[in-house]
């Protein structure tokens, strides 16, 4: 596994896994503990995924040192409107059995509540009870707007990521601003048909890899953090890979021209939930 750096010094792993929909408690159990067991250690949950306990318990079962184990969990949206901000953060904590979290996150951009819950976790942060914080789906407009109100730049922004939706612009001012950009679901879960796409088909062959280490690749070499979802071991293996091979700048070219901002989540200035 390779870690990238954050703007605090703390190493990540730049490829996790994502437990989003795996709400059956002993079956998201069941993966992390696969997950581990072949060499992960960067577990990606939330509180609204309803599965944090079944982390917490796959992580103890796996006789890992916790702090060997890279964990990041998000503030919903309702525990921002409700104003209660700490106290989900401590719940959380709570149900994952550990002592501190590595990474939380602001879910979403509630309007008019994302700066407040972010000087909460600005307080937490500076407790020792997160090593660090960052957003989730927030463009670069949120992010100015936490710049000015806040001390602190969010150490990585968790954003809808992948070939079709290769979010140069947001990449380069991360990239210029001193903030990781990580990959909520980097292959679309079959809705796209990314993985058939025949750019990617004739690359993957000629490097003998899956479609699925392409995409991980492009990601990594373009400094983005990836956490696919899998429960399968053969493909847990494949995702994390990856580091054995590196695509030439021609392929990276070739992917990069996949772009076509297709997206499948929801509008980040226009949710409601």
């Amino acid at each position: 596994m390779k870690n990238f750096k954050l703007n605090n010094g703390l190493d990540i792993p730049s490829v996790g896994l994502g437990v989003f929909r795996l709400e059956d408690n002993k079956e998201a159990q069941k993966v992390v503990e696969l997950a581990l067991s072949v060499g992960y250690r960067r577990i990606d949950t939330a509180m609204v995924y309803q599965n944090e306990e079944a982390v917490g318990k796959a992580i103890k079962a796996s006789g890992i040192a916790c702090e060997k184990i890279f964990v990041t969990t998000k503030l919903w949206n309702e525990n921002q409107r409700k104003g209660d901000v700490q106290e989900a953060f401590e719940e959380s904590l709570h149900k994952l059995e550990l002592d501190y979290i590595d990474l939380y996150l602001i879910h979403w951009p509630v309007p008019g509540k994302f700066v407040e819950s972010w000087k909460v976790l600005e307080k937490i942060y500076k407790s020792g009870k997160a090593k660090a914080i960052g957003v989730s789906n927030f463009k670069r407009h949120h992010l100015e707007e936490l710049k000015k109100a806040s001390d602190i730049i969010p150490a990585v922004n968790q954003v809808e990521l992948r070939p079709y939706l290769s979010q140069e612009l947001e990449l380069e001012y991360c990239d210029k601003e001193g903030i990781v950009l990580e990959a909520w679901s980097p292959f679309t879960a079959g809705k796209t048909g990314l993985l058939k796409d025949e750019v990617l088909l004739e690359i993957a062959e000629r490097y003998a890899k899956s479609t699925a280490q392409i995409v991980l690749r492009w990601s990594y070499q373009r400094g983005v953090i990836t956490i696919p979802k899998s429960s399968h071991k053969q493909r847990l293996e494949e995702n994390i890979h990856i580091f054995d091979f590196e695509l030439t700048e021609s392929d990276m070219n070739k992917i990069a021209q996949m772009n076509v901002n297709k997206r499948i989540g929801p509008d980040l200035d226009n949710f409601d939930f």
